[in-house]
């Protein structure tokens, strides 16, 4: 069994300059806690692969393709693979939420 406390996992450099902790990562999937503070938010991006976004605290926007929805605590989102997508945090409290990329990528995402 293996065990990965968030807080024992250090923030990795990222394009979007926000705290991105890799939790998971084996030749099948990743998935990776990333935490906004108000007023951050992640550059528009494509991923290559299909990702599903679960809210952990706090609530955030998010916009796939041309739509934008507020999602809290305990939400799951679907962001199919090659469409730009991102998460906002407008409110005044932290936002954290569980992005999960499956099948592990073999490409590069594309900040546009």
């Amino acid at each position: 069994m293996k065990i990965t406390r968030l807080d024992d996992v250090t923030p990795q450099p990222n394009p979007h300059h926000v705290d991105a902790r890799k939790v998971y990562d084996t030749e099948h999937a990743v998935a990776v806690v990333i935490t906004l503070r108000p007023g951050e938010s992640l550059k528009r991006h494509i991923t290559p692969v299909d990702v599903f976004f679960y809210v952990l605290q706090g609530k955030g926007t998010v916009e796939i393709g041309d739509e934008r929805e507020t999602a809290g605590e305990g939400t799951l989102v679907e962001s199919p693979a090659r469409i730009p997508h991102r998460w906002i945090n407008e409110s005044n409290a932290v936002f954290r939420v569980l992005v999960v990329k499956v099948p592990r990528p073999t490409e590069e995402t594309k900040l546009l």
